[in-house]
């Protein structure tokens, strides 16, 4: 099973949860993960060249996902400098897949099946909300 999650980039919650069997690409659950009001879309390697997805499910956000070089065209330095920025931002949208699973220990799926999986998935990730906004409520 593979765990999708949208992430807000200011407050780290997180909105949206899907779960797929594994062999899902990253790439296909772009559309689903986006909610519309988006101004910023920061994404890994694997949604690079998905502008046209992103210009559909959100028409105002803006793509800042990073830039894949390959054997014939490597990154120059500047474009480096893209990806370290982006990836700061991205890191803290990382932050809550440790929580899931460090916190929460989400490390392996416990039933068979992906419907419970799925299940057990949205609760978790309601607790990484709860989990991350704990000093406000307190």
């Amino acid at each position: 099973m593979k765990a999708h999650i949208g992430v807000d980039e200011k407050t780290k919650l997180i909105h949206t949860v899907i779960a797929t069997p594994g062999n899902t690409a990253d790439c296909t659950m772009l559309g689903r993960l986006l909610h519309g009001r988006e101004r910023r879309v920061w994404g890994d390697k694997a949604y690079f060249g998905m502008g046209s997805v992103i210009a559909q499910a959100a028409p105002r956000a803006k793509d800042l996902t990073q830039l894949r070089a390959s054997v014939k065209h490597p990154l120059s330095a500047m474009e480096q400098g893209f990806n370290d920025m982006r990836s700061r931002v991205r890191a803290r949208v990382e932050h809550c897949f440790g929580v899931i699973k460090c916190v929460f220990g989400w490390r392996k799926v416990r039933y068979r099946g992906l419907a419970k999986n799925g299940n057990r998935l949205m609760i978790t990730a309601a607790l990484c909300n709860l989990y991350m906004v704990r000093r406000q409520l307190a």
